[in-house]
């Protein structure tokens, strides 16, 4: 059953250009910044000033860059597709005949969903890493305002970061996939999902709202920025729980819908 959600799903054509969208941002960012290789990026600060200065430094800026929105989307693109696709097509009463269980097939959907979404992240990472090396070539991860970090410290830090992310990005598939599950249609969840990224940045960039955001995952999807701060450190463990806490819930409601939705609805 794996095997057939990930032939049927990551190699349709909007999986491929979704993908190819996800490279593609590193690399322009990359070719942008070209002229500032190996000084700050004109006047900003952080990570995204620090770009140029290194491959390594150059990833984690773009993931810093793409993560509130696009990734986010994408990955409820590709969960919010696998949940919901059997029943568009109107196959998911067949697959019961088969016959496969709705537990196997649910766990399949889910492995599917892990593995697409580690896929989408590390299409990121790998297009942000080649591009940085290319044209800005390894050097130790560059901090302004700080010491730069050695290299052993700075890849520690950036596979934390990308663990991290990845743990944030299950929590948004988890989400869609529910959606997928609930709504008659994959276009609604996905739909739905989006509402939900874009109204969760809003609450989270409110100061009065602040008791509404602490309690959605995407509060602290960002939290691991904090690891190349050079005045603070991260803390991630209030994060990783909320993320933790949000996969299992929706994992929950997805498989008693799944074990109790007449398949046809």
């Amino acid at each position: 059953m794996l095997r057939v959600e990930l032939a049927t799903q990551l190699v349709r054509i909007r999986t491929l250009i979704a993908m190819a969208f996800l490279a593609a941002v590193p690399v322009m960012a990359g070719l942008s910044f070209a002229r500032y290789a190996g000084h700050r990026n004109g006047n900003q600060s952080g990570l995204f000033g620090a770009s140029p200065y290194s491959a390594l430094n150059h990833t984690m800026a773009s993931l810093e860059f793409i993560m509130p929105l696009l990734l986010p989307i994408i990955v409820a693109l590709l969960a919010a597709v696998i949940a919901s696709a059997d029943r568009d097509w109107g196959i998911l009463r067949y697959l019961y005949v088969a016959p496969i269980t709705r537990a196997r097939l649910l766990t399949a959907k889910l492995a599917a969903v892990g593995i697409a979404t580690t896929l989408a992240l590390a299409c990121v990472l790998a297009a942000g890493f080649v591009t940085g090396l290319a044209i800005f070539g390894w050097h130790p991860f560059h901090r302004i305002g700080s010491a730069d970090l050695t290299t052993g410290d700075a890849i520690a830090r950036a596979l934390s970061a990308s663990g991290y992310t990845l743990l944030c990005m299950l929590s948004m598939a988890a989400i869609a996939f529910t959606l997928g599950l609930l709504l008659p249609h994959g276009a609604e969840a996905l739909a739905a999902a989006v509402a939900f990224v874009v109204a969760a940045s809003i609450l989270n960039g409110q100061p009065a709202l602040h008791a509404l955001a602490v309690v959605l995952p995407v509060h602290y999807w960002q939290n691991w920025v904090g690891l190349f701060d050079p005045d603070g450190t991260a803390n991630l463990t209030t994060g990783v729980l909320v993320q933790v806490a949000t996969v299992v819930l929706c994992t929950a409601v997805s498989l008693a819908v799944a074990r109790r939705r007449d398949p046809a609805a």
